[in-house]
């Protein structure tokens, strides 16, 4: 098996797809699936689906498929499913409020462990067993070394201080939701979640069906 950090980042992004497919397959009784089936089930081509899980070994038979339970195995080791995550929440308006009432990121391994904000009106609230902290008390995160990942969602002439800030503190892994591009370091790694961009691609798709 190749080392994780030589995969292409293009097929570490699919990983939870093909894990996600493969654990629905588990639940409804399955012992093999076809490249195939798992390409249909995912929109990816067989072809596509074969060369992503040939970089991590050859588990699959020709002419059978693979083993459901053993790439689930595969897959939720590669995604680090057995561990706990850490994150760090700035921002504790709309979307980061509803970020933190969100259950499902505990039964994934994600918890959210810290949150800030500026506000003297949110400082203070709390949900579940967060309570948001004045954005002034930040370097708090800098204590709790297993802290790794930043949830970012603060207005745009925030977002890279912000970003800035936390890597400071030892973050490598940012989400952020505030529609700028973030500059960082090499070595941290950022994901944008751009809904306005999302549904202006959709507002160009329906403007464009109506031609």
């Amino acid at each position: 098996m190749q080392e994780k950090k030589k995969i292409p980042k293009s097929v570490a992004s699919r990983l939870s797809l093909y894990l996600r497919e493969i654990s629905r397959l588990e639940d409804e009784g399955g012992d093999k699936v076809s490249s195939v089936e798992l390409g249909e089930l995912t929109g990816l081509t067989d072809a596509q689906v074969r060369k992503d899980l040939s970089y991590f070994g050859q588990f699959g038979t020709s002419g059978s498929g693979y083993e459901i339970l053993k790439l689930k195995n595969i897959l939720r080791d590669l995604l680090g499913k057995d561990n706990i995550w850490h994150i760090v929440l700035i921002g504790a308006g709309n979307i980061g409020s509803a970020l933190l009432r969100y259950p499902g990121f505990k039964n994934q391994g994600f918890i959210i462990k810290e949150a800030f904000d500026i506000d003297q009106k949110k400082i203070g609230k709390c949900y579940g067993e967060v309570t948001v902290k004045d954005v002034r008390q930040i370097n708090d995160i800098e204590k709790d070394r297993s802290i790794k990942i930043a949830i970012i969602t603060v207005p745009v002439d925030s977002a890279q201080d912000v970003a800035e800030e936390v890597t400071r503190y030892g973050i490598i892994c940012i989400l952020n939701f505030s529609p700028v591009i973030l500059k960082v370091d090499e070595g941290v790694t950022v994901r944008n979640i751009d809904l306005s961009n999302e549904l202006e691609n959709f507002s160009f798709i329906l403007t464009s069906a109506k031609g």
